[in-house]
């Protein structure tokens, strides 16, 4: 693996947190999970509560490296001198969760194809897989009201959040909260394969074949034992980001420098 030393300008802690967030970007578009030049990930700058690290508007997310990540803060300034700009939207979306949220570190919001098509159903993604049971009555909902570039919209976005780890952006798209990018990401992953067996499960529906759901209780205790972190199960991503940039490093290290 080439070697990218970390610039003089950023601490440790920084460029750790840097290095993390671009992997989570490529991570996303190697899955195919990203839309151009568009969606978001965002993280809390370490030790600061009112900056963030997002992406520079008009890379892709297979170009996203540690140090071309943009910081700025909670209202919208730049921090240190770049030659790229923020996409509005990500701004007032993460702007909201980053000061709304004390836990959200880390903060993803994606069009995913399968999310973005259970946002348009009444309950959203149903408890029809154990990958979905992690997200059974723990999924918030935000109605669409058009391109999110209204300030004013970050009061409700934040209302709708709640202290959900998941929201379906109606009609929109998907935003995940994760104490590190691993979690956010992996969140991301495990609800959009729940919600793609479900649109494969509801389209088979149209042969007259019936849908089994558990009984609230099992689907709440298999909830529990994911938030619990019962028996051996841990936080999402600490078992597998680790692994995941491994993958990275190997196919291309890039994303390092």
């Amino acid at each position: 693996m080439t070697d990218y030393p970390k610039p003089e300008r950023y601490s440790d802690e920084e460029w750790e947190a840097r290095v993390s967030l671009a992997a989570a970007y490529r991570m996303v578009a190697k899955l195919g999970l990203d839309d151009l030049i568009y969606n978001h990930i965002s993280m809390r700058v370490p030790g600061q509560s009112d900056q963030f690290l997002i992406n520079p508007y008009g890379l892709l997310f297979s170009e996203i490296t540690a140090s071309s990540l943009v910081k700025i803060n909670t209202v919208g300034d730049v921090i240190e001198e770049t030659e790229y700009t923020v996409n509005k939207a990500a701004f007032v979306i993460h702007a909201a969760v980053h000061k709304g949220r004390e836990d959200a570190h880390c903060v993803l919001h994606t069009h995913s194809d399968a999310s973005t098509a259970v946002s348009g159903q009444p309950k959203g993604l149903l408890p029809l897989t154990q990958f979905a049971m992690r997200f059974y009555n723990r999924q918030g909902f935000h109605e669409y009201e058009g391109v999110a570039i209204d300030e004013a919209e970050q009061q409700r976005l934040n209302a709708h959040l709640a202290d959900y780890p998941v929201m379906l952006m109606r009609n929109h798209g998907i935003l995940t909260v994760g104490r590190t990018p691993g979690e956010a990401f992996m969140l991301l992953y495990y609800f959009e394969r729940a919600a793609k067996i479900q649109l494969q499960m509801q389209a088979a529906c149209a042969s007259g074949i019936e849908l089994v759901l558990p009984e609230h209780d099992v689907c709440e205790k298999a909830a529990r034992q994911f938030w619990e972190l019962q028996g051996d199960i841990l936080i999402p991503g600490e078992r597998e980001w680790p692994a995941l940039m491994r993958e990275l490093d190997r196919s291309d290290a890039g994303y390092r420098a």
